[in-house]
């Protein structure tokens, strides 16, 4: 048996000069409610908010993708106040079609670029822990606040496609 892609040298936690992304702690999915409970913030990507049993899994689902994948989202830790602020991270489901960077923020968090900042962190982790790694980032072709945040890291549109009964852009991360 061989060990996932990236399990050996993918860091546990990485830190940029406002957060810290480590790996989810069983009290995380409590703060992380306020992203997946809310409908607004759910549209382009659950298109429905989450009861918050559905919450406990989604972020059971995203502890598993480390185990299964040897990478995975951490939980996005602003320093200062060690509040759970968001989501992101490598992710790469069966259905996707392509390893990506996401990155996801509860409302209150939104407008001060942490999304940007953490985006770009992963980026330069994934850069160095795996080089040669192709990522994408897959976003809802109406969903413009996400695509801010990738091109400002850099991604460029690189094709449309449909996925799961909707359009998608699928934007490149360089290499």
């Amino acid at each position: 048996m061989s060990a996932p892609l990236g399990a050996a040298c993918v860091p546990l936690r990485v830190d940029s000069p406002r957060l810290v992304l480590r790996l989810f702690e069983d009290r995380d999915w409590q703060p992380l409610h306020a992203y997946y409970g809310d409908a607004d913030s759910t549209r382009y990507t659950l298109r429905r908010a989450l009861t918050e049993a559905e919450t406990w899994r989604t972020v059971a689902g995203m502890v598993g993708h480390w185990v299964l994948r040897g990478y995975g989202p951490y939980a996005i830790v602003r320093k200062g106040d060690d509040a759970v602020i968001g989501t992101a991270g490598l992710w790469f489901p069966n259905d996707w079609p392509e390893p990506e960077i996401k990155w996801a923020l509860v409302p209150a968090a939104r407008g001060r670029g942490y999304a940007r900042e953490a985006a770009a962190a992963v980026r330069a982790m994934a850069r160095a822990a795996l080089p040669g790694l192709r990522l994408i980032s897959l976003i809802d072709r109406d969903n413009a606040p996400s695509i801010k945040v990738a091109t400002s890291i850099g991604a460029t549109f690189e094709r449309e496609i449909d996925f799961r009964d909707r359009r998608a852009q699928i934007y490149r991360h360089a290499d």
